[in-house]
């Protein structure tokens, strides 16, 4: 009997043991993973923020190019002009559309210099920086653009806005680059329990299936896929040839939401 209780007593304190050293490696390698995935969510959003940032140089050279360029030049040739003019009627009106031409290539020198800040979108926030990149491309006037919102607006974690914006960036681009669309629809959902944001385009759209032979967008794709992933995101994309293209990224709220006063 006293065998019995001993074994027993023995073979109860293996088990425990044995728990024990298996809980033990549990936690171990869920700490190692979650490490391995702090780490590389640390190296997704340095990229993020240094492909804002070179997106942000290049939208900048484009618009001193584009708009401030040649409103200075226009500026500057009513100016030259003045002395060629007769009446005091036309010099006046060269001097004051001078002045407006000026007091434009001002303000849009001002939204520029916003732009250079590189906590821009931090310190906005996702839904004004968005709509500031709609506003870049609504100045081409090659798309006609539209934004709504449904829900009442709150803020995410300011790395999982900032790389939602890049995700958001990165599908804007698409569709300039391949999609030959005329309309472009963004639509934000604040839901209590999901974020949502989805970008839809009546452009020529494709075959989901050949998709991954065009190396350039089957990488671009992987990547928003990738960086969706590392914020516990969905991405999914809904497309036929001709029938334009729908991209959804649906992040589950794990924490507490933030209204937007």
């Amino acid at each position: 009997m006293d065998d019995i209780l001993l074994y027993g007593t023995l073979l109860v304190g293996f088990l425990v043991a044995v728990l024990i050293i298996f809980v033990w490696e549990f936690k171990k390698r869920q700490n190692k993973q979650r490490e391995l995935l702090n780490a590389q969510f640390q190296q997704e959003l340095l990229r993020t923020q240094l492909e804002i940032q070179e997106q942000t140089f290049k939208n900048i050279s484009q618009e001193i190019h584009d708009n401030i360029g040649q409103v200075l030049s226009l500026a500057k040739l009513n100016l030259n002009t003045i002395a060629d003019s007769v009446y005091p009627k036309e010099v006046s009106h060269k001097i004051i559309k001078s002045k407006e031409l000026i007091t434009k290539a001002i303000q849009d020198l001002r939204d520029l210099s916003k732009s250079l800040n590189t906590d821009f979108v931090t310190e906005a926030g996702l839904v004004k920086s968005i709509e500031a990149e709609l506003d870049i491309l609504r100045k081409s006037g090659d798309q006609q653009v539209t934004m709504s919102k449904d829900g009442e607006c709150y803020s995410l974690p300011p790395q999982k806005e900032l790389i939602l914006f890049r995700i958001f960036q990165e599908v804007l681009n698409n569709i300039i680059k391949h999609s030959q669309a005329s309309d472009i629809n963004v639509l934000i959902s604040f839901q209590p329990a999901h974020f949502s944001l989805q970008i839809t385009d009546n452009g020529y759209g494709f075959d989901k299936n050949q998709l991954y032979k065009n190396a350039e967008q089957g990488l671009g794709i992987k990547n928003m896929e990738n960086r969706s992933k590392i914020i516990g995101a969905n991405f999914a994309i809904n497309s036929e040839p001709g029938k334009g293209t729908t991209v959804s990224i649906d992040l589950p709220l794990t924490e507490p939401i933030h209204p937007v006063l």
